[in-house]
């Protein structure tokens, strides 16, 4: 009875001993967020998503491929049954962001400079930040999105739905910029920040857009 507890004991200890390189081992996501969010910064956004494009250049886009603050706090307050995690609004930023790059890419002649000296860089940028963030956050088979992001989800996977929208090119990327700080806050947020990345009246009186 002693020996098989010195062995349980040993076996504890042992798996305390592997937590903290069991931790270091998932992938940092800050590091790669705080590259993308350089890339775009408003001076960019705006050389390169408004002064290279005609006045009043639109693109089309769906519906749901236009995701601003007010639709975080719309989908965070849409119900009690199946409240929406964190993680499943994390998941729909990345797949809109990442679409609304190439709708502007798609309609982008191959020697644009936006083409070649911006918007294919950040297309890479966030393929390397979706390849480490679906390492640090593996998909739960067992778990089911949602039905209000599932629908969304849906929507925006669907090569058949119709439902467009025209945007300029860069109310896109300056939808993306806002978004990704209020549901990554954490990495953009020092201690005695008491700045509220979600909340749309902020971003209205401070124009705190860099």
């Amino acid at each position: 009875m002693i020996q098989f507890e010195c062995r349980l004991l040993r076996g504890l200890l042992g798996f305390i001993c592997l937590l903290p390189v069991c931790i270091s081992a998932a992938p940092d996501l800050c590091g790669p967020l705080k590259t993308v969010r350089e890339s775009l910064n408003s001076t960019l956004r705006r050389r390169y998503m408004k002064m290279n494009f005609p006045i009043n250049y639109t693109v089309q886009v769906h519906y749901e491929e236009v995701f601003r603050l007010r639709n975080i706090s719309r989908l965070n307050t849409s119900t009690e049954d199946e409240p929406v995690q964190k993680r499943d609004l994390q998941d729909l930023w990345l797949l809109v962001s990442q679409q609304g790059i190439k709708r502007v890419l798609r309609v982008l002649p191959e020697r644009h400079p936006t083409r070649r000296k911006y918007l294919s860089n950040l297309e890479n940028l966030f393929r390397d930040f979706e390849a480490l963030y679906n390492q640090r956050n593996p998909s739960d088979e067992e778990r089911d999105r949602p039905e209000i992001i599932q629908n969304i989800w849906d929507r925006l996977t669907d090569p058949y739905y119709q439902g467009w929208k025209s945007v300029k090119p860069k109310s896109l990327l300056d939808n993306c910029y806002r978004t990704m700080l209020c549901l990554f806050k954490e990495c953009f947020s020092n201690a005695d920040d008491n700045y509220d990345y979600c909340e749309v009246l902020n971003w209205r009186k401070e124009k705190k857009t860099t």
